[in-house]
C-alpha cells in the first residue's frame, strides 16, 4: 500500500513538472526570470506659494547579476565602460560578494553618452542590463538646511532595518524634509520579470506578466517656507556664522529657516554625493550643521521676557510695581534707579530681574535657604518648560535639539546636594548661565508673545498631496493673556527708543527684545527675538549672529529688513541692507565659535 501511495505521488509530481510548472518549462529550455525592480518617481517639493522647489531628473544604473554575467573580451569591455581592468575585477568581486544570483549595481549613475552606446552593446554581455531611476534636482541653491539630501542606503542601515522595506542599492532621504517625510516622498517600488535566455536577451514577459507590479509614485509635499523670503534671509546672512527662524504665529507656519553658512543642495545630488559630502563634513564652519535646530546659546536678556510673565502670574511682583536697583547685585548697563516691568523689559535691567527671580526662587517655604531654593527653582523651572524650553517643540524635522534647562539634581552634582542657594544660580534671571536654547525655541517665543499666551507646534511642511499636515497641535500656556501686555509694551519700547531701534520703522510696528550673548570662547553673540506688526502679528523671528557683538547691531538689523519684506512687500531701508550686508563678523583670525552639538 506504501508503495503504490510513494508511486502515484510521484506520478502527479512528475506530471505538474512537466506540464503545468512554467518555471520548470523555463529552466528545460535555459532560460531564466530576471526580476526588474522598478523605482518610483520621488514626491516633488513645492514652496508656500506653489514654486517647484525639489524635482526629479532620470539616470541609468548599469546593473549585474554575476551567474548569468559573461564577458568574452574584457579589453573591449572595459573601453566601452571607461574603466580599468583593475576596476572591472575590483567590480565583479563587490557583485558576487553581495549576491552571485541577484541584481546589484555595478555602476551607478552612467553618463547619457555611455547609455547611449550601451543600449547597442549590452547584447553582447549577458547579465548585465541599464536600470532607469532619478536623483534629486533643485530649482533653486537656498533651503539645503531645510530639504535635506537623498542617498543610498548604508549596509549598517540595512543591518538594523525592521521593517525589510529597504534592499541594497535603494535609496532614502538623509536630513531635513527628505528624512522626516521619508515614508511619504519614497513611494512604492514596482517590478517586472522576464523571460531571459543565455544569451541575455529578453525573450518574454514571464507568465505575461502575471506578477509585474506598477511602481507607485511618492507623494508631493508643499512647504510653510516662502522661498523669496528665505533667499532674502539667506543673502542678508552671507559672510556671517548664524540663524534666522522666521514664523507665521497664529499658525505656526516656519516662513524661513537659515543656517549659516549654508551649502547649494545640488552639492549633494546623486554623485556629487560622495564627492563634496567629506569637504562638507569637515568644514570648520560645519555647512552641514542645522544651526537653527541644534545650536544652543544662552537666551540672554530675551530671557526676560519669560521672567516678566512669571513673576506676574506667580504675584511676587505688579507690574506697576516700582523696584529700586542700586546695581551691586549684578553686572549691568542699565542704570540704577527705579524701574517697573515696562521700564525694566524696555532698559533691560539685569539688577530688576535678579530682584525679581530671588523673589520667585526664595518665598519663604522653608526657612533654610539651601531646601527653599530647591522648591522655588523646581516651581519655575515648569513655569519655563510651558514656554518650549528645555524641551523638544516637535518640530517637523529631525536632530531638533531641547536646549538645557538646568535642575536641582544638576546643582546637585555640581555643588552637592543642599548645599546651593539662590546666588549660586543667579545668572538664570538673565538668560544666562547653564540656560541654553536653540533659535527655535527663541523664534516660537516670539509667536507665543505675539499671541499673548499660546503657540501651535512650529512645522515646515503645510500639505502632503493636497491634505494639510496631521501632525500640528495648539499648546495654550497657563499665563492670563492680560499678564503679556505689559511685556509686549516694553519690546515695542525697546525698537522705538531702547537696544533695538536701529530696527525701528514707523510702518513697520516691530516688537522685540535684544540679546549680547555671553561667548566665553570669543567675541560675544548678537541675538533678536520679536514679531511684527505689533497689533495684527504676521511674523515673529529670532536672529542670531554669532561673534558680532551686541544684540541691537546684526541680529536686530537682520530680523528687522526680513519682517518688513515679509509684512510690507519690499524693503525701504537700503542704508541697513548696505550695513548688514557688509558686515561680514567673521575676519579670517577670529576663533571659530564652539557649538553645542550634544
Amino acid at each position: 500500500m506504501f508503495i503504490l501511495f510513494t508511486a502515484i505521488v510521484f506520478a502527479v509530481r512528475l506530471f505538474y513538472i512537466q506540464i503545468l510548472e512554467e518555471d520548470y518549462k523555463v529552466a528545460a529550455e535555459n532560460n531564466v526570470v530576471q526580476k526588474i525592480v522598478q523605482y518610483p518617481f520621488r514626491g516633488l517639493v513645492y514652496d508656500s506659494n506653489d514654486s517647484l522647489v525639489i524635482y526629479n531628473s532620470p539616470v541609468y544604473d548599469l546593473m549585474i547579476v554575476p551567474t548569468e554575467a559573461e564577458i568574452k573580451d574584457t579589453t573591449a569591455f572595459c573601453q566601452l565602460l571607461e574603466i580599468e581592468r583593475e576596476e572591472l575585477i575590483e567590480k565583479l568581486n563587490e557583485a558576487e560578494e553581495y549576491s552571485s544570483i541577484l541584481a546589484s549595481k555595478f555602476i551607478e549613475q552612467i553618463s547619457d553618452d555611455l547609455f547611449a552606446r550601451l543600449q547597442d552593446q549590452l547584447i553582447n554581455y549577458p547579465g548585465f542590463y541599464v536600470l532607469p531611476r532619478t536623483i534629486r534636482s533643485y530649482n533653486t541653491k537656498s533651503l539645503a538646511n531645510v530639504v535635506g539630501y537623498v542617498g543610498e542606503v548604508s549596509r549598517s542601515f540595512l543591518n538594523r532595518d525592521t521593517t525589510n522595506y529597504y534592499h541594497s542599492g535603494d535609496y532614502i532621504g538623509i536630513g531635513g524634509v527628505e528624512k522626516a517625510y521619508e515614508e511619504h516622498l519614497r513611494g512604492k517600488r514596482g517590478a517586472t520579470f522576464k523571460v531571459v535566455n543565455v544569451q541575455g536577451i529578453i525573450k518574454d514577459d514571464y507568465r505575461d506578466g502575471e506578477y509585474d507590479t506598477l511602481p507607485q509614485s511618492g507623494e508631493n509635499i508643499h512647504l510653510t517656507i516662502d522661498l523669496e523670503l528665505q533667499q532674502y534671509a539667506e543673502r542678508l546672512m552671507e559672510g556671517k556664522v548664524g540663524s534666522v527662524v522666521a514664523i507665521e504665529p497664529k499658525t505656526g507656519r516656519i516662513l524661513a529657516l537659515v543656517s549659516a553658512p549654508s551649502y547649494d543642495p545640488q552639492l549633494l545630488s546623486g554623485k556629487n554625493l560622495s564627492k563634496n559630502f567629506p569637504d562638507l563634513n569637515n568644514n570648520e564652519d560645519k555647512p552641514l550643521f542645522n544651526r537653527p535646530l541644534q545650536a544652543m546659546y544662552p537666551p540672554g536678556s530675551m530671557f526676560k521676557t519669560i521672567q516678566g510673565i512669571i513673576a506676574m502670574h506667580e504675584g511676587v511682583v505688579r507690574a506697576d510695581e516700582i523696584i529700586r536697583t542700586d546695581g551691586s547685585n549684578i553686572g549691568d548697563l542699565a542704570p540704577p534707579g527705579p524701574y517697573d516691568m515696562v521700564k525694566a523689559i524696555t532698559k533691560s535691567s539685569n539688577n530688576y530681574f535678579y530682584l525679581v527671580m530671588r523673589r520667585m526662587v526664595e518665598q519663604g517655604v522653608e526657612e533654610s535657604q539651601f531646601l527653599d531654593a530647591r522648591i522655588g527653582l523646581e516651581k519655575w523651572r515648569e513655569y519655563v518648560k510651558e514656554f518650549g524650553l528645555g524641551r523638544n517643540l516637535g518640530v517637523d524635522l529631525p536632530n531638533e535639539k531641547a536646549g538645557n534647562l538646568p535642575s536641582i539634581e544638576y546643582y546637585d552634582r555640581v555643588y552637592g546636594p543642599k548645599r546651593w542657594k539662590y546666588s549660586n544660580i543667579a545668572s538664570l534671571s538673565i538668560g544666562q548661565g547653564e540656560l541654553q536654547v536653540t533659535p527655535l525655541q527663541m523664534a516660537n517665543l516670539g509667536a507665543i508673545l505675539a499671541n499673548r499666551g499660546y503657540f501651535i507646534t512650529p512645522h515646515v511642511v503645510d500639505k502632503i498631496q493636497g491634505w494639510p499636515n496631521p501632525n500640528i497641535q495648539k499648546e495654550i500656556l497657563p499665563f492670563d493673556p492680560a499678564l503679556f501686555g505689559p511685556i509686549v509694551k516694553g519690546m515695542e519700547q525697546v525698537v522705538m527708543a531702547g537696544s533695538g531701534r536701529r530696527g525701528y520703522l514707523d510702518s513697520l510696528k516691530l516688537a522685540g527684545k535684544t540679546s549680547t550673548v555671553q561667548n566665553p570662547h570669543g567675541e560675544d553673540h548678537s541675538g533678536f527675538m520679536g514679531f511684527a506688526p505689533l497689533d495684527d502679528p504676521k511674523i515673529s523671528i529670532a536672529a542670531y549672529v554669532e561673534n558680532a557683538g551686541q544684540g541691537g547691531r546684526a541680529a536686530v538689523s537682520v530680523a528687522s529688513l526680513m519682517a518688513e519684506k515679509y509684512v510690507l512687500g519690499t524693503v525701504s531701508r537700503p542704508w541697513l541692507e548696505d550695513y548688514v550686508l557688509e558686515e561680514r563678523y567673521l575676519p579670517e583670525n577670529a576663533p571659530r565659535p564652539t557649538l553645542a552639538e550634544n
